[in-house]
């Protein structure tokens, strides 16, 4: 049986308002240079991945929105097909990588893909917008990890200008330390599960079971 996570997952609901807070003081504070508006979809086709706490937190939103149905069979289908996809782009990135291509490269390699979120509706709008991940709530905005500075390409934040930047390390630590949470509460036995990171497409279509965590001794095969 898994044990009650809800004290961690409002932990991790807080540090998404937070992200919340300082993506409105920003766009504030400097109108003119967010881009971001209803209808806009560029983040939605980032790749990117997310952190144990973050994705169970997502399978439970989805799961609690969508009933059996058309709706929740087609966003699955989609997941699957953005996951095999995913899937493809990942594993030459690391053939590139074996081959000696630096790491930095590949990053911006990386950076560069574009893969639509299985959560995008024909009409461009986020199927579950509310509980939406952290990224996705902060894209607009200048950001920085290992001191190198992000922001969308729509947005008008002129470079060389000093803006309040979001310090992604940060986020992730925090983000880190409920997934090292999530594993100590439920006394999974795989000492790296809240290393897991997976794309949102495989956080929508895995079963965070006991199995999945790692609660109880290993199943023995005769």
């Amino acid at each position: 049986m898994i044990p009650d996570l809800s004290p961690i997952f409002r932990r991790y609901v807080a540090l998404r308002d937070q992200a919340d807070a300082v993506f409105a003081t920003v766009r504030d504070k400097y109108p003119q240079c967010v881009a971001c508006k209803e209808g806009c979809s560029d983040c939605c086709h980032a790749l990117f991945d997310l952190p144990l706490v973050e994705a169970m937190y997502i399978n439970k939103a989805f799961q609690e929105h969508f009933g059996y149905g058309s709706q929740r069979s087609a966003i699955l289908e989609r997941a699957s097909e953005t996951d095999r996809h995913l899937t493809r782009l990942k594993r030459e990135l690391f053939r590139e990588e074996k081959a000696g291509k630096e790491l930095n490269d590949i990053m911006d390699e990386a950076a560069r893909i574009k893969s639509r979120c299985p959560l995008l509706g024909d009409d461009d709008r986020c199927l579950l917008y509310a509980e939406r991940p952290i990224t996705c709530r902060i894209y607009g905005v200048p950001t920085s990890i290992g001191g190198q500075g992000h922001v969308c390409g729509f947005a008008a934040f002129e470079k060389g200008k000093n803006y309040p930047t979001v310090k992604l390390e940060k986020i992730q630590d925090q983000l880190t330390q409920m997934s090292r949470d999530i594993a100590s509460t439920v006394k999974s036995r795989f000492k790296e599960l809240h290393d897991v990171y997976v794309p949102l497409s495989m956080a929508l279509l895995t079963r965070y079971d006991e199995t999945y965590l790692g609660i109880g001794p290993a199943k023995r095969e005769d």
